[in-house]
């Protein structure tokens, strides 16, 4: 009993001293299951060398190889860390450049809006100033009236043509033909035309006495006097303020002898024109033919005649017959050193250098040359090949009058076109050669007329007034006997 005490505390003894170097090891084995392993120094050995196995060596080859690719990947994540820091720095800079060059665009546009905000305040500002003066004008009273009595001498630096017994006589603006038809030997100086805009001049009213005259309706007299002006259309557009109508006074197939034609005539590429059936459907506005003219017309003058439009071409001399039913041109030609495009024009301006007309004797034309300074010149033309078939020079200063038209051979002139009561204050006579004054009454009721032609269908005046399109009746002399 005593000897089994002895082992036992002796045990604990040898059990105490060797938990100080004894070491326990957990891991597991080749299959996966846990294995311990419970280790105590030997107390005859004081070290033994470690061998290890060849797990341990694989173990700690992979440990440095798990360290190595662990030092290489962090290296790369700085790196790569370092490269993305780096591109978003650019692209910062870029969109920062490109914001602050949209706001200097922003600032700039917004400036211009502002400048072009100030010139349409300004534009604004200054039709008003001018809408405020055409009504100051509107409402002033006319100047008194001075009259005026155009000389009845012809001038000293022309002579009139008259007319020889047998033959006609040739003009003396013609005496030898040239490449374009025209046969005269006089040149004209350069002629620059000026602004394609729209040409408005201003005119002086002028009285003159009134002849004695048989007032008769019959036959082909003298003017007696001008009816009141009868309103049968207002044009709809800025287009319609001047334009031409006329009647065909010896209309052809396919148009009735009742067709009215018009032309708005303001714009640089005037080529409509209009037909219409009769003078109701003129006043309703409905057009039963509309043609393109192949070349732009200029101004107020055209007429029509046996079938044909003629006008003058815009920016030049040249005078165009246009076939209405084959719808093409049928004659060209220049009228020889006829003024055109602002140089001789009526007193109203509109480019209305060349003014053509139809009466009982034909086709006329009204204009003005540089050797006739500024006079009015007439001229009979053939209505077939535009030739200038007997010229006539006047004494009265074509840009001094408002209008002209021509009745019976008789040139007739008036001297306002804005004036509500003006007169017609000239007549020349192509069968005398010989001009006087006269004082017939004469009305502009819409306060700008830019064209009056002679109506042989109907024996009537045409106007255009002020975008409405005016006829007036007419009282004609008894015609006096050779």
């Amino acid at each position: 009993m005593f000897l089994l005490l002895l082992l036992s505390v002796c045990s604990l003894v040898l059990r105490g001293d060797a938990q100080d170097r004894a070491s326990l090891w957990r891991g597991n084995d080749r299959s996966g299951r846990c294995h311990y392993t419970f280790t105590v120094p030997s107390p005859a050995e004081a070290s033994c060398p470690q061998v290890e196995s060849p797990e341990v060596e694989g173990l700690k080859a992979r440990l440095s190889l798990l360290e190595v690719m662990v030092s290489q990947l962090s290296g790369k994540g700085s790196q790569s860390q370092g490269g993305q820091q780096g591109v978003g720095t650019r692209a910062q800079a870029e969109l920062q450049e490109a914001l602050n060059r949209a706001l200097r665009e922003r600032n700039l546009m917004q400036g211009e809006k502002e400048r072009l905000e100030r010139e349409l305040e300004g534009l604004h500002l200054r039709m008003e100033e001018m809408r405020r003066e055409t009504e100051r004008l509107r409402s002033r009273p006319c100047p008194p009236q001075t009259p005026v009595v155009p000389p009845s001498t012809p001038r000293q630096d022309r002579t009139p043509i008259r007319a020889g017994s047998g033959s006609s006589q040739i003009s003396h603006l013609m005496t030898r033909p040239n490449q374009q038809g025209d046969s005269s030997r006089l040149r004209d100086s350069a002629w620059q035309h000026g602004s394609p805009g729209f040409q408005e001049l201003k005119a002086e009213v002028t009285e003159v006495p009134a002849p004695d005259g048989n007032e008769d309706n019959t036959g082909c007299g003298e003017l007696v006097s001008v009816g009141e002006p009868v309103t049968h259309r207002k044009a709809e557009n800025i287009e319609g303020k001047y334009g031409v109508w006329m009647q065909d006074p010896e209309g052809v197939l396919p148009y009735g002898a009742n067709m009215i034609w018009r032309i708005n005539t303001i714009g640089t590429e005037v080529r409509q024109l209009f037909g219409y059936e009769d003078m109701e459907q003129l006043s309703k506005g409905f057009p039963s033919k509309v043609l393109l003219l192949p070349d732009p017309l200029e101004s107020t003058g055209a007429t029509l005649y046996r079938g044909s439009l003629y006008y003058q071409r815009r920016l030049s001399r040249s005078l165009i017959r246009y076939d209405l039913a084959a719808e093409h041109v049928a004659a060209r030609r220049e009228l020889p050193h006829a003024g055109f495009h602002g140089q001789f024009p009526y007193s109203w301006g509109g480019y209305t250098d060349i003014d053509l007309s139809v009466d009982e004797k034909g086709l006329w034309a009204v204009y003005s040359t540089n050797k006739a300074q500024g006079a009015i010149v007439i001229s009979q033309l053939d209505p077939n090949s535009l030739e200038v078939k007997k010229s006539w020079e006047t004494n009265i200063r074509k840009s001094s009058v408002a209008n002209s038209f021509i009745i019976c051979g008789k040139l007739y002139t008036v001297a306002s076109y804005a004036a509500p009561d003006t007169i017609i204050n000239y007549v020349y006579d192509t069968e005398t050669n010989q001009g006087k004054a006269i004082s017939i009454p004469f009305k502009n009721k819409y306060g700008y007329n830019s064209m009056i032609d002679y109506n042989v269908a109907q024996r009537k005046l045409f106007s255009w007034d002020n975008f409405h399109i005016v006829s007036y009746d007419l009282r004609l002399g008894r015609q006096q006997a050779n």
